[in-house]
């Protein structure tokens, strides 16, 4: 299989919030990039694989989907690389410029790839794309989105595919932090981590652990809310209406260290950390997931209130989906392929990837079998 050439775009998109980026060329000249490949001869279909923050650029499925007649491009939204201030609504307009780039060379047929993260963004824009409803962000600004910005696709092909980033933050929340300000602080009766709570966990410490989880995650949405309505109400000129904060201790679920909970063919540990010590060390880590965001930013993301989760916006599309499950991935589990097949019945069709872990890393025969199984169901659209 020949490999086409790499190609870079560079996409003008939309301005967003005032000094969402430290750039002045980004602000007055925003625009978002994207590394592709398109295959000789005709035009038969194209795909986009996207992230709201990671590099896509250098993703595992360009190559391979391009070698096999589709053209793939992996995009970067505006939020590239630093999620604090980013806002879904904004990530699904760079994501429609993307498309617009494509059918601007000839493809009319695209299809999305939800790869992880990026499997809610696509239905999140799919949704919208079909129907938009968006009028105003989460916190009441004007959106400023039309449906020109979001031309609709002929597919979602989703892989290793999380349910959105505020179905991570409820589940990953660490539930034992009693002191916001305090990333060392710890309710040994609520910490999965402590060595008096070993798995597999008893049923009460589970139901526990959840409750104590939604009551952490619902005060600090209460706080937001609070926070928000003090900064909108000052008056002077000049005056904040943003602020960022620090949410300590993000990546807590049982089932990292429990694998008779959600059982796949997963190994004991997180996506980013191998064993239990790997898990706890990233749940301390300064980097991990919504550590550091913005008051809008959360509630784009995060929130119990965010807009962009996958299941309930995949159940707004009309388009075929197909759903690769990756059945050691420490990350997404046999419950979570259940809600997407539950929010498309009779229009997505799911496989099963054998020992595929959450990046298929160090496993080129899986990428090979889902590019083979992508492409030919991409093509036959």
């Amino acid at each position: 299989m020949a490999t086409p050439p790499l190609q870079l775009a560079a996409i003008d998109v939309k301005p967003g919030a005032a000094l969402e980026s430290q750039s002045g060329l980004q602000l007055l000249r925003p625009r978002i990039y994207g590394a592709w490949r398109q295959p000789a001869g005709a035009k038969k279909a194209a795909a986009i694989v996207m992230h709201p923050t990671s590099n896509f650029m250098g993703h595992y499925l360009i190559e391979p989907l391009a070698a096999r007649g589709v053209a793939c491009m992996g995009l970067n939204s505006r939020y590239a690389g630093n999620d604090t201030l980013l806002l879904m609504e904004r990530v699904i307009q760079d994501l429609g410029a993307g498309v617009q780039f494509l059918r601007a060379q000839g493809y009319d047929k695209v299809v999305l790839v939800g790869n992880s993260g990026g499997a809610s963004l696509a239905a999140f824009y799919q949704a919208q794309a079909e129907e938009l409803t968006i009028e105003r962000m989460v916190d009441g600004d004007p959106a400023g989105m039309s449906p020109q910005d979001l031309p609709p696709v002929q597919g979602l092909a989703l892989c290793a595919a999380h349910e959105g980033r505020s179905f991570l933050m409820k589940h990953w929340l660490d539930p034992s932090v009693f002191d916001e300000d305090d990333p060392l602080s710890a309710n040994p009766d609520l910490d999965m981590y402590d060595a008096a709570n070993r798995p597999p966990y008893a049923p009460d410490f589970l139901k526990r652990f959840r409750a104590a989880q939604a009551a952490r995650l619902a005060r600090i949405d209460r706080w937001v809310d609070q926070r928000l309505t003090r900064l909108r109400a000052l008056k002077a000129p000049g005056s904040p209406r943003d602020q960022v904060f620090v949410v300590h201790r993000t990546h807590a679920d049982p089932r990292f260290l429990d694998l008779s909970l959600d059982t796949n063919d997963r190994d004991v540990g997180s996506v980013w950390g191998a064993g239990a010590e790997g898990a706890r060390s990233v749940n301390y880590a300064a980097s991990q997931m919504g550590r550091i965001t913005s008051l809008t930013g959360f509630l784009s993301q995060w929130s119990p209130r965010s807009r962009a989760d996958g299941p309930s916006n995949l159940a707004r599309t009309s388009v075929p989906v197909l759903l690769h499950t990756y059945t050691a991935d420490r990350s997404t589990f046999p419950s979570t392929r259940e809600a997407w097949l539950a929010a498309a019945p009779g229009r997505i069709r799911n496989v099963d990837v054998k020992g595929g872990n959450h990046y298929l890393a160090g496993q080129p025969a899986l990428v090979e079998q889902v590019a083979d199984e992508m492409a030919q169901w991409m093509l036959a659209l």
